[in-house]
């Protein structure tokens, strides 16, 4: 259904080579999938408007900036005084090797297959994606970002395949909303295009506030360590929480909170806590747990404002943890009700400080490790990516994106990823990933579905 047309490397302007060396945030990455996320957008209004070229043209540009993104990833070796290696540490080698941008068509495809509205993601979405099983340890030789222009009969799909050992979603999101003010400056004069509203900072945070040393990893060959494992069948479902469901959600939890005589929870509730505590209960509940089976919640954190002194918002690399709430039996985490969960959430939030933060990174220097799938907790719930992201700023120069969309990558039975809501006003969109029996049981739970908005009609025509 969908067929390539054309690729092309895109490079940045030559520049000094130089070496960045990945931290233990961003070491920890390398057995997991790169962030695969895309927007969907109406056609250009102009027709004479050439997609593919204008994407690439502003790309170089952009690139100069950040040119980690179009590097590779390289391994040294260390060894002992005998010449036997001891470990091995990972950074970018900044070469200007160059991203990829790939066209492809989806024959018979308009925009309403796509995002039909109260139904299942279609299968079709995940083909929209570029680099569907890479690991980002593949960034040794793969791009580390890699975009793919599907044209639709009456839209475009822009995905993006991008190395998660490189950054978080925080600076991927600065990275493509750059791209996008490049791009649609693209359409002014040379002399009136503005500077980029925010550089990256690539400087590695180090522990000590010194020179970030090299994070040996105690293997022969980080390959050693990589894991490439098939999720089970999965459905996704993407929800719409309006501003006024969210609002409706918080106040039930604040209320419970003040009758429960926690009046600092209460004073503290979230929108976040509030829809996070409706989607724990709502999975252990259509999970059946046994009643002596623990869950335990967690949720994507930044560290930037956390830390002390904080990182500056600009800085480009890993520096996220997954926080967790205490762990409850099942039953008792229905039993509890909204508001408690929403504030287990907010303490779990709350505890995550300057000195949680260097405990876990000493922790984890003590033994290091990467993630995978095998890390997945089959009883727990977990929330990624966060609606603070600018998603639909990301304007290439013909509009505003008419919906947010994934592939495949780090997903598994109860994680949900949330979305800004396209009419902003804080409201929420949450990628719900379930299996097949999990999801069938959600979609008869009456107190969940009452929370959930109606999907808004797509925006039809050109841009």
């Amino acid at each position: 259904m969908v067929r390539v047309v054309s690729s092309r490397t895109v490079k940045p302007p030559p520049r000094p080579r130089e070496r960045i060396e990945l931290t233990s945030w961003d070491v920890s990455m390398l057995s997991t999938n790169y962030i695969q996320k895309g927007l969907l957008f109406a056609p250009p209004a102009d027709p004479t408007l050439l997609v593919v070229d204008h994407l690439a043209a502003a790309l170089t540009d952009v690139l100069a900036e950040y040119y980690p993104v179009a590097g590779r990833f390289f391994t040294d070796k260390h060894r002992d005084d005998r010449g036997d290696v001891v470990g091995c540490s990972v950074s970018i080698d900044c070469n200007g090797q160059g991203v990829e941008i790939i066209h492809a068509v989806a024959d018979g495809v308009a925009i309403a297959d796509a995002i039909p509205p109260d139904a299942d993601v279609p299968p079709v979405v995940r083909s929209f994606f570029p680099l569907d099983d890479a690991v980002n340890y593949d960034g040794h030789d793969a791009p580390l970002f890699v975009a793919q222009i599907t044209d639709l009969t009456d839209g475009v799909f822009v995905g993006f395949a991008y190395n998660h050992a490189l950054s978080d979603g925080t600076a991927f999101w600065d990275f493509l909303n750059a791209w996008a003010e490049i791009a649609r400056s693209r359409f002014l004069a040379p002399a009136e295009r503005p500077r980029l509203t925010r550089a990256p900072l690539f400087e590695r945070w180090s522990p000590d506030g010194g020179v970030a040393a090299p994070i040996v990893l105690p293997c022969a060959d980080v390959s050693e360590i990589v894991e490439r494992l098939s999720p089970p069948p999965l459905r996704e479902r993407m929800l719409h929480f309006s501003t006024e469901s969210l609002a409706a959600l918080k106040e039930r939890a604040r209320q419970e909170l003040l009758a429960a005589g926690d009046t600092a929870g209460a004073a503290a509730v979230t929108r976040f806590q509030a829809l996070t505590s409706l989607l724990w209960r709502s999975i252990t509940r259509a999970r059946g747990l046994a009643p002596d089976q623990e869950t335990v919640c967690r949720a994507a954190v930044n560290n930037r404002g956390r830390l002390r002194p904080a990182l500056p918002a600009e800085y480009f690399g890993n520096t996220i943890y997954a926080i967790g709430t205490e762990a409850v039996r099942a039953p008792e985490l229905l039993e509890r009700g909204h508001g408690w969960a929403a504030g287990a959430v907010g303490r779990a939030v709350a505890a995550h400080t300057d000195a949680a933060i260097r405990a876990r990174v000493a922790a984890w220097m003590a033994k290091p490790m990467v993630y995978t799938l095998t890390w997945f907790d089959p009883y727990g719930t977990m929330m990624g990516s966060s609606p603070r992201f600018d998603m639909y700023g990301c304007d290439f120069g013909w509009g505003k994106a008419v919906a947010a969309r994934s592939g495949k990558a780090n997903k598994f039975d109860g994680k949900t990823s949330l979305y800004p809501g396209r009419e902003g006003d804080g409201s929420m969109d949450a990628e719900l990933t379930l299996t097949p029996e999990h999801m069938a049981t959600l979609e008869q739970d009456e107190e969940f579905w009452a929370a959930v908005s109606p999907d808004a009609p797509a925006p039809v025509g050109k841009a």
